[in-house]
This record gives structure tokens, C-alpha cells and sequence, in this order.
């Protein structure tokens, strides 16, 4: 067994690999780029939307309230009728993202610590590059990606959007994996 705190090299290395690597993939390459569809006509759809002056938060559209109230005929005919809308309503502010990369650098850290004690605990010290490389691999992978599919599955989130983020994912994992495999203590 290798314990968490003599892993805090490949935990903050990968973690800084893994930031550079996403910020390559998000501002570099153009497979992210239709992952959002433009709403048309946005001026007018935005302004009729803050009439409503909804707090920031989660919603749906139409939205039953209870399992009960799911079987009222005029909620299941909203429902044929469509659309469907679940949507996530954010306060206005000027273009920062300041905030949102501090917190996914904090979540590239987790992942490290995951990926380090499921790796410490099934590895000891001396263990290979390719062993270290498949168990570091795997848990930042599913650290990273599995979460993805249930918004495709509850929320309808674009499927294609849900590939292209488990496909970086794997990318963010093989990083790890090739992190702590080189800095694994011999």
C-alpha cells in the first residue's frame, strides 16, 4: 500500500496536465464548439425571460410537481404537446471564468486523490508502469466520465455532447495514468 500524502506529486502534476489539456481541447480544437445550439432570435427570447425574474437554479417545463400529479390529463397532454424544456438559469455578469477554472483545477485534485487511493491501496511502492498506468487509468476515467451519461439518460442532454466529454475523459485519464506511472515511488 501507498498512502495518499507521499502521492502528492503525480496528484497536483496530473492535475496541472490534466487543466492544460482541457483548456487545449476547449479553446484549440473545434469539437466542442456545437455542443450549444444558438437560440434564435436570442435578444427576444432572453428579454421575454427575464420577465419571469427566476432565481438562479434548475428547471423544467412542464414540470408536474409530483409522481401523483404526472398522470393528470392535462399534464400528460403538455407533455405530447411539447416541448420539453429543462434549463439552468444563471444571475448576469460579464464574462469571466475566473471562478469555474479555480473549481474545475479543485476537481482535477479530487480525481488525483481518487485515482491515487484506489491506486495506493491496490499497488505498493515498486509496482510497474503499466500496473500503476492501469489502475491510476481506470479510476480517474470513471472519476471523469461516467457521471456524464446520466444527464444524456434524465435530463436529454445531446448524446453527441455526452461522446465528445467521455472522449476527453479518457483523455484526462490517460494523462493521469501516464502521470502516476512515471512518478510512481520505486
Amino acid at each position: 500500500m501507498v498512502p495518499i500524502p507521499s502521492l502528492w506529486l503525480p496528484i497536483l502534476l496530473s492535475a496541472v496536465v490534466v487543466f492544460v489539456i482541457s483548456a487545449i481541447i476547449h479553446m484549440v480544437l473545434p469539437y466542442h464548439r456545437s455542443d450549444f445550439k444558438k437560440i434564435p432570435q436570442d435578444d427576444q427570447f432572453l428579454e421575454s425571460m427575464r420577465k419571469f425574474d427566476l432565481a438562479p437554479g434548475d428547471y423544467m417545463a412542464p414540470n408536474a410537481g409530483s409522481p401523483e400529479a404526472c398522470k393528470d390529463p392535462a399534464f400528460v397532454e403538455k407533455m405530447k404537446k411539447g416541448p420539453l424544456v429543462i434549463m439552468t438559469i444563471a444571475k448576469g455578469a460579464a464574462p469571466s471564468m475566473g471562478k469555474e477554472l479555480f473549481q474545475w483545477f479543485l476537481y482535477t485534485v479530487a480525481v488525483g486523490i481518487i485515482a491515487a487511493y484506489i491506486t495506493g491501496h491496490a499497488l505498493g511502492a515498486g509496482a510497474t508502469y503499466r500496473q500503476v498506468f492501469r489502475f491510476a487509468g481506470c479510476a480517474s476515467f470513471v472519476a471523469y466520465g461516467f457521471a456524464l451519461v446520466q444527464n444524456s439518460i434524465w435530463y436529454k442532454r445531446s448524446w453527441a455532447t455526452t461522446w465528445k466529454s467521455i472522449f476527453d475523459s479518457l483523455v484526462y485519464a490517460l494523462f493521469t495514468a501516464g502521470v502516476f506511472g512515471w512518478l510512481w515511488p520505486r
